[in-house]
């Protein structure tokens, strides 16, 4: 076995894990709709025949102040056991465990009815808390005993108590948000009350036999959190209360330090949780950024934890797990922490689902079945949308023949995996390359098909994928103007001074390339904790940076800059690339470009932009192949996805659902 520690089975005195692997908590939308939790179901059940150890559920709230939205996810009534019965049960016939996560918002909830040990205003939250009466606290003690209460009766192996990322018990162990005068505020002692009592009633409430993972930051990245010496004596605390396992959060949602995005490497902050580890007898879980066997397995053998908590790597492939245990790492969709289908998805109110892999959250409703009449098909382009379709329509029985025009599979992706923290982009080119070898699909590179190659199949999918745009402005052909693929495909150098025309996706992908395409921040954990001003003790020191070049940001619109960017990711790129002291200006019109740089006017004044490099990331257009070779043949017309389909505002997440639904159409 290639990964052995990884696979070991884990000991908890009254249930035996047959390996180290926790699917953590991942809220989905779902939890709040009409027929979600059916859904729900159906999606734990897929993991859990993949072969994770322990599944644990998005957060439900044991009351009404603890919602995390408008909308009701909650779990404090008999009504509310009865309904969740279908998870566990789904999940146990599966094979696998599962916890329900227990999540109250506090002062984190959108809604008006929140609550909070004192009534200071989250940075990230339009509304005010309430500060909770020491009735409330007691009343909210209860309610987290029942819930834990009902989660057995429900069938669930254990519950999963919040407590990390700011939300309701961490506001009560912070001096940040506890500014409370009596027996639940104050010194940390009071402040490690409402934690420690939470799992003393949950565990006398729900049984010896019953999990109980509690969740703590082992690293709050804010001021006013705790250092590393009231983390240990938190964890000892809660051991000493009746927890059976320690999982760990990294930072709170107001952190202004990257936990979860691309910019972080894989297993950043699993030196944290060794802290953890070293001062308890319970298991310790390690979380955040492992998407990998080998990383996780060199985190268990390296002593820092014993599990690995995987969210998003799950998402990306349900059978992670019986891979890993097969040594089969190539066949592993890796999770490539984009977020663009998930956590922006969930904090858009849609449903979450998977870049990569588009049935993620739809395993009700997008099914690969086996076809019954098997067809030929031919896929032309082998970019994200081509090589989604290819696999899908040939993993349900098709005949597959996939032409790329270039050297290699890929297309966009091939540009997004040299921007710094996107290298796990070409993860999935080589996932998708391996899929289709063992799928047998015809893979013809550097072949463009042409009218007569096409009339032998029986259906024609055109995912040519998108060019640059250029725009029409004077002096666009002048020598010092580049592309954007011109320069992340290395075949242009940039100069000293940059102009770079568009502010969209990868306007910023751009400049974060030439500004940081030499550092080790988003591939080694100590040069990440660097660059951020992380330091061994939790706390966050000030850092600066040189910036290399001179970069200026244009466009035309006059909206926010960066606002196109993803939902949890655009605020690292905007705080980069102002690190770097790059210069933003909007609302401009194009003059001409020429020697001098680019001549535009902004606020009514003529202004010139000096630069010896003008890079265009002025959008795309759909690839110009030509028309004749996809018109309609015997009545038949070809299926156009991705960028050949719409390539304004075109994003890989819908190239990729689109070309997967399609194949299970064909």
């Amino acid at each position: 076995m290639r990964y052995p520690k990884l696979f070991e089975p884990l000991e908890l005195g009254f249930v035996t894990l047959p390996n180290r692997i926790l699917m953590g908590s991942m809220h989905t939308q779902l939890e709040s709709r009409a027929g979600g939790l059916e859904r729900l179901a159906a999606f734990y059940a897929e993991r859990a025949r993949g072969g994770a150890a322990l599944i644990v559920t998005g957060g439900f709230s044991p009351n009404d102040a603890g919602n995390l939205g408008p909308h009701r996810a909650q779990f404090s009534t008999r009504e509310d056991c009865e309904r969740h019965r279908v998870i566990p049960r789904a999940v146990h016939e599966a094979g696998g465990r599962i916890v329900l996560q227990l999540l109250h918002s506090g002062r984190y909830g959108f809604h008006e009815r929140i609550v909070a040990p004192s009534a200071l205003k989250s940075p990230i939250n339009a509304h005010a808390p309430r500060e909770m009466s020491a009735a409330e606290v007691e009343q909210t003690l209860e309610d987290f005993a029942q819930a834990a209460r009902l989660a057995r009766e429900a069938g669930y192996d254990g519950v999963e108590i919040m407590g990390s990322e700011g939300y309701l018990i961490t506001q009560f162990l912070a001096a940040r948000t506890n500014r409370r005068a009596d027996a639940w505020g104050g010194p940390l002692e009071n402040r490690l009350r409402f934690a420690a009592e939470i799992v003393r009633r949950s565990r006398a409430a729900a049984g010896r036999d019953f999990i109980i993972v509690f969740r703590m930051s082992v690293l709050d990245l804010v001021e006013g959190g705790l250092d590393a010496g009231e983390t240990v004596i938190l964890a000892k605390t809660l051991e000493a209360a009746g927890a059976s396992i320690l999982n760990s959060g990294i930072g709170w949602h107001e952190a202004r330090i990257p936990t979860i995005a691309q910019a972080v490497p894989r297993g950043a902050f699993a030196w944290a949780t060794r802290r953890v580890k070293q001062a308890v007898r319970i298991p310790v879980v390690a979380s955040n950024r492992i998407n990998s066997p080998e990383s996780a397995e060199e985190i268990i053998a390296r002593g820092d934890a014993d599990m690995v908590s995987m969210a998003r790597a799950l998402l990306a492939d349900p059978e992670f797990a019986n891979k890993a245990r097969a040594g089969d790492r190539a066949a592993i969709n890796i999770c490539i922490a984009c977020n663009q289908a998930c956590l922006d998805h969930y904090f858009t109110g849609e449903p979450v689902s998977c870049l990569v892999n588009p049935r993620a959250g739809m395993e009700t409703q997008l099914n690969y079945g086996k076809t019954t009449r098997r067809k030929s098909v031919a896929v032309v382009g082998g970019g994200p949308a081509g090589l989604s379709c290819a696999a899908v329509a040939a993993e349900r029985g098709h005949e597959v023949t996939l032409f790329e025009a270039s050297g290699a599979l890929g297309g966009q992706f091939n540009l997004a995996r040299v921007v710094p923290g996107k290298q796990e982009f070409a993860e999935s080119v080589a996932y998708y390359a391996e899929r289709l070898c063992r799928l047998k699909v015809n893979v013809q590179l550097n072949r463009s098909p042409g009218y007569r190659d096409l009339q032998q199949f029986d259906e024609v999918v055109v995912a040519t994928g998108v060019d640059p745009r250029r725009p029409d402005i004077p002096g666009i052909d002048h020598p010092k103007v580049a592309s954007y693929v011109d320069i992340l495909s290395g075949r242009r150098q940039a100069g000293h001074e940059v102009a770079i025309i568009g502010m969209g996706g990868i306007g910023f992908d751009v400049a974060l390339y030439l500004l940081e395409g030499g550092s080790r921040a988003p591939l080694d954990a100590h040069a990440f904790a660097a660059h951020w001003g992380i330091t061994q003790e939790g706390k966050i020191e000030e850092t600066t940076s040189r910036p290399k070049l001179q970069v200026t940001m244009l466009k035309r619109s006059t909206g926010p800059f960066g606002h196109t960017l993803g939902r949890t990711t655009g605020w690292v790129h905007r705080a980069e690339l102002a690190r770097h002291r790059v210069r933003m200006m909007k609302g401009v019109e194009y003059r001409r470009i020429d020697d001098a740089g680019v001549h535009i006017v902004a606020e009514g004044k003529e202004l010139c932009i000096p630069a010896d490099t003008v890079i265009v990331c002025a959008g795309q257009e759909p690839m110009k192949w030509g028309q004749t070779p996809f018109q309609a043949r015997n009545g038949v017309c070809p299926h156009f996805i991705g960028g050949a389909k719409e390539a304004r505002e075109l994003d890989a997440e819908r190239a990729m659902r689109e070309g997967a639904e399609l194949a299970a159409a064909l």
